[in-house]
């Protein structure tokens, strides 16, 4: 997906970190309660350092629509997360991104044309009434609305085992809702939470949108029942085995957690597996002492090691894995948002229209029915 992002001005490209301070500062207290600065656990730290809450993207948009007091919500995160927090916000807050170019590969990977074409291809070779469709939270808001228009729901990663569940199991008594599952746009979490739930390699396959029905055969089609697009995090599948050998290696008696969003070869090697706040959550539970290998993006690995100086907390990835598009948002663009709101400026607002938004909250509202 393509965005703009019109060059910030020679005043906070040239400027120095204090220079950037004293403004976010001096612009935040200006505006006072009008404002509200989210910031993901991936944001880098001195953005997150004037964060007003932080969470993982769902969690931040609810938050954000809560606070009907703020009339503006920057959100210091990617592109979808943004769209989220639209969707969910009263129509008089304005969501804005410090940096448009902040988006999302895992999300891109789901383009809503190549979505409907599998759609009308899946149609073709089987009941396309008991397929369903359900898309991770990392995805566009055009997506989401087309998830909502054909039955489905959204999940987190937290959730996405009780929204399976919802789709392909006896709801107590009555038929399943759907035969088969297509999940967008994350292969790996579908695949991690279709393990947990118990079902087979063959019954789940890889949909390929570039190729002809996926890829895969009309009989292969109508046997699985978790078809799992071709999509990943490209932070979350650097993780390899031989990171967990590796730890295991060095530290015997270290614990190993992993995001859902890896390969399952690396999943199934680790003590826990969860998302980010169980990740956080399990971490804070550690016993004092503890040596904890993590497989999810840096900048949250560093910020629990500072805020556990009684363990030692690694990255399993020796090379470092960054969320380079989530490291688009820095104090330069915040600065430059936060100011244009001090002026009287709106800059970088992020909208959904609303026949989308309609369709997109019908599928989160369902995800909430859920859980």
């Amino acid at each position: 997906m393509i965005r703009l992002q019109r060059p910030l001005p020679d005043r906070y490209t040239g400027a120095s970190p204090e220079e950037l301070a004293e403004w976010i500062g001096a612009a935040k207290r200006r505006l006072g309660e009008r404002v509200l600065v989210l910031g993901h656990h991936y944001q880098r730290d001195d953005v997150m350092v004037w964060a007003d809450a932080r969470g993982d993207s769902f969690g931040l948009s609810r938050i954000a629509a809560a606070r009907r007091d703020a009339e503006f919500v920057v959100f210091c995160g990617v592109h979808f997360m943004a769209e989220s927090a639209d969707i969910l916000t009263a129509p008089h807050q304005q969501v804005l991104l410090p940096d448009l170019n902040a988006g999302c590969s895992m999300a891109d990977m789901a383009d809503i044309d190549e979505v409907e074409e599998a759609w009308e291809g899946l149609a073709r070779v089987t009941d396309a009434e008991r397929v369903l469709p359900i898309t991770y939270m990392n995805s566009a808001a055009v997506l989401k609305a087309f998830v909502g228009r054909h039955g489905g729901a959204v999940c987190t990663s937290s959730n996405a085992r009780a929204v399976l569940r919802w789709a392909l199991e006896d709801g107590g008594g009555g038929p399943a809702r759907a035969d088969k599952v297509l999940f967008v746009p994350d292969q790996h979490l579908g695949r991690n939470t279709g393990f947990e739930l118990g079902y087979g390699t063959d019954e789940m396959a890889v949909w390929d949108p570039r190729k002809e029905l996926g890829g895969l055969s009309e009989a292969e089609v109508k046997s699985a029942r978790l078809l799992l697009w071709k999509g990943h995090c490209s932070v979350h599948q650097r993780f390899r085995p031989e990171h967990v050998a590796a730890f295991r290696a060095e530290h015997p008696e270290g614990i190993v957690l992993v995001h859902p969003e890896c390969a399952h070869d690396v999943a199934e090697l680790a003590d826990d597996v969860g998302s980010t706040d169980h990740l956080i959550r399990a971490v804070g539970d550690a016993p004092s002492g503890s040596v904890l290998g993590i497989a999810t993006e840096i900048h949250l690995v560093k910020r629990l090691a500072d805020e556990h100086p009684d363990k030692t907390v690694v990255c399993l990835d020796p090379l470092v894995c960054p969320c380079s598009t989530m490291s688009r948002i820095d104090p330069m663009h915040l600065a430059w948002v936060l100011e244009g709101l001090a002026e009287g400026e709106v800059r970088n607002r992020v909208t959904v229209d609303e026949a989308t938004a309609a369709w997109a909250r019908v599928a989160l509202q369902r995800m909430l029915a859920i859980i």
